[in-house]
């Protein structure tokens, strides 16, 4: 399993994200840290105590945080050399913040609020670029490296054939349904009004909100675990 760290000073955020790494049975949560600092700090000792090879594999990191914010902690982590791959987690939307963490080599870079579908893209871009670099006896070719830079789950616009297992009945079905909708819907009210599977419905949700179709956001006041409301773009 693939260790993970999470950095959020958000602690409501941060269980959000424990609980969605969680459901993917790829992946072990090793520890939270509430800022840059403590992140840093944590990985240091893993490092050390590892001898070289850090006991943590993937960090989820926030940019915004006290005492030191996820870019300066990105910067600290690529300045010495740890071992770990970062997606970055934020409410900063400016061009300049995504620009940076891109430099700084980010696997993926989430917008708050986010989906959980596209979390879980997130956490699967990790999981291929490491089975690219597994076998150090692979012959590098274009194709090979192709595959590797652009995003192991595909998604196309409206206007190209649509990714396997994506049908266009069941989609119109669905965007003809949200088109009705005045405000935010619930997955499971999807799924009760239209007639189909909660485990379908999230899939197509995941399509049309990556295409932008849908607009999608967090809701915390169910008394229990937070879900996902969607709208028509």
């Amino acid at each position: 399993m693939y260790k993970v760290l999470i950095v959020e000073d958000d602690p409501m955020v941060a269980m959000i994200n424990e609980q969605y790494v969680c459901r993917n049975k790829s992946f072990l949560v090793q520890k939270t840290c509430r800022n840059g600092q403590e992140a840093l700090e944590y990985l240091e000792s893993q490092n050390t105590e590892a001898n070289g090879d850090s006991s943590i594999d993937l960090v989820i990191m926030d940019v915004f945080m006290p005492l030191m914010n996820g870019i300066e902690s990105l910067k600290k982590i690529r300045e010495k050399k740890l071992d770990c791959e970062v997606i970055m987690v934020t409410a900063a939307n400016d061009p300049s913040t995504l620009e940076e963490a891109m430099h700084l080599g980010v696997i993926d870079f989430l917008i708050k609020p986010f989906a959980y579908e596209r979390f879980q893209v997130a956490l699967e871009k990790y999981i291929a670029k490491e089975l690219a670099f597994r076998d150090a006896n692979k012959t590098i070719d274009q194709s090979y490296v192709d595959s590797l830079i652009s995003s192991p789950v595909s998604y196309h616009s409206q206007n190209d054939e649509l990714p396997k297992g994506i049908q266009k009945k069941t989609l119109d079905l669905i965007t003809d349904y949200l088109k009705e909708k005045k405000g935010w819907v619930s997955g499971d009210q999807i799924s009760e009004d239209v007639g189909l599977s909660s485990v379908t419905v999230r899939h197509y949700m995941s399509y049309l909100t990556e295409t932008k179709v849908v607009n999608v956001e967090i809701n915390y006041e169910t008394g229990g675990r937070p879900s996902m409301l969607y709208r028509k773009s």
